[in-house]
């Protein structure tokens, strides 16, 4: 099996990642994995949306399974198989943020204890560094928010929603001047930057 990331928006999809899914005989992957990289799946290829995602194990071996982003963060890199890396949420927000990699640390709270994301972001800045944080959407940014006033970091958050889309929007700010997401699709860079 070849996990495949499709990029975290259009266009965004690595050539490696295109020539895979235009040879691919059957196909995995979310509804938005699928729209992303509709125009460059085969006509013979059979295509089936992922409902159940406990249920990847039992793929055919030379099923491509796609997963949005880069199956190494947040993905489906856990699953056995052949990784092909694509371009992540992480990756766009760094640049256009103009923030070297080496400085991030990203943190994950998708479908996690959000206690504990909270807490990993409070202890990462601590020590000086950025956190990019993928949140899923019940994630309660004021409770994140508050934890990060009280341990008296000055920090700046940019709002990166829809990162890669037409639609794109980044809203950075600090202190009482903290930005909210407006949709459902975003990420947080939140440090000194």
């Amino acid at each position: 099996m070849k996990i495949v990331g499709v990029g975290c928006g259009p266009l965004l999809l690595t050539g490696q990642a295109e020539q895979i899914i235009r040879t691919a005989r059957s196909l995995y992957g979310s509804k938005r994995a699928i729209d992303l990289v509709s125009r460059h799946i085969p006509e013979d290829c059979t295509v089936t949306v992922i409902t159940d995602f406990k249920a990847l194990d039992g793929l055919p071996d030379d099923a491509v399974l796609l997963s949005t982003g880069d199956p190494m963060l947040a993905g489906l890199g856990y699953l056995r198989g052949e990784i092909v890396p694509g371009i992540s949420s992480l990756q766009v927000a760094a640049a256009r943020l103009r923030v070297p990699l080496d400085r991030i640390v990203p943190v994950i709270a998708h479908g996690k204890g959000h206690n504990q994301a909270i807490a990993q972001t409070c202890d990462e800045l601590a020590r000086g560094r950025i956190v990019f944080l993928l949140p899923d959407p019940r994630f309660d940014l004021s409770l994140l928010y508050r934890a990060i006033r009280s341990t008296g970091s000055l920090f700046t958050v940019a709002v990166c929603e829809d990162l890669g889309y037409p639609e794109e929007r980044i809203a950075t700010g600090s202190g009482e001047t903290i930005p909210y997401p407006s949709g459902r699709l975003y990420s947080l860079m939140i440090g000194d930057f």
